[in-house]
């Protein structure tokens, strides 16, 4: 029975991994997350990205491979998965719209470089946010750089695309906030199902974005185009 309950459970690991299924609407993180520095955390990733390496049958002491274990750890903590350090949360400032501009501001073609957390592969495509003033607006750099600290961990797209929303709803005070994500996934494209021209499209439309005339609006303005050729 214990033998049966494991394989049942190995199953239904290989499985979420395998259909990409999101299993929480949020980052999923050990309350000791942060207990070691980022220091601390590359030797620790530094030995074990030895470890893989050697055991794959690489030669370390080749002079090319010397600092990938290094130079893979520095990326692991500083770029690839620095959104996971809430210290690396961008300052969401707003402002009053003192011009009491009133229509949908849509900040398309930011792109999105992210990784898939059920084989550590790349995410590469553009997210597409948009919001209503309820009376506070935010810099548009700001927006880009929301993005990015989202999906700069181990991500799931359907998840990235919800934070996006969340965290500007609650920083510019409105649910009338929306994001389209539309991307390749190189777990899908260069293993599994091999498929290298199929995109996947998330959305999160809050508030008046849920309305069908609004919704389609900011559908118009994107106009997504898939063509992935200059990224």
């Amino acid at each position: 029975m214990i033998e049966l309950n494991l394989k049942m459970k190995e199953d239904r690991i290989e499985e979420i991994g395998d259909n990409h299924i999101m299993t929480s609407a949020k980052t999923p993180m050990r309350d000791d997350a942060f207990e070691l520095s980022d220091a601390e955390k590359m030797d620790k990733i530094e030995d074990s990205v030895k470890d893989i390496l050697i055991t794959l049958g690489m030669d370390l002491t080749d002079d090319s491979l010397q600092g990938t274990p290094r130079r893979v750890a520095k990326a692991f903590v500083k770029e690839l998965f620095m959104g996971l350090n809430p210290e690396n949360q961008p300052k969401a400032s707003t402002f009053d719209n003192s011009y009491n501009y009133g229509e949908m501001l849509v900040e398309k073609n930011i792109i999105v470089y992210s990784t898939c957390e059920h084989h550590l592969l790349p995410i590469v495509g553009r997210a597409h946010v948009a919001y209503i003033s309820g009376g506070k607006v935010i810099g548009l750099s700001k927006m880009n750089r929301i993005v990015d600290y989202f999906a700069k961990r181990p991500q799931v797209q359907e998840r990235l695309t919800m934070q996006i929303v969340q965290f500007m709803q609650k920083a510019l005070g409105t649910d009338d906030v929306a994001c389209v994500i539309d991307a390749k996934h190189l777990c899908v494209n260069s293993r599994g199902i091999k498929d290298i021209e199929s995109s996947t499209v998330t959305a999160e439309f809050g508030g008046k974005f849920k309305q069908k005339e609004t919704k389609q609006e900011f559908l118009d303005y994107i106009k997504i185009n898939t063509d992935f050729g200059d990224i």
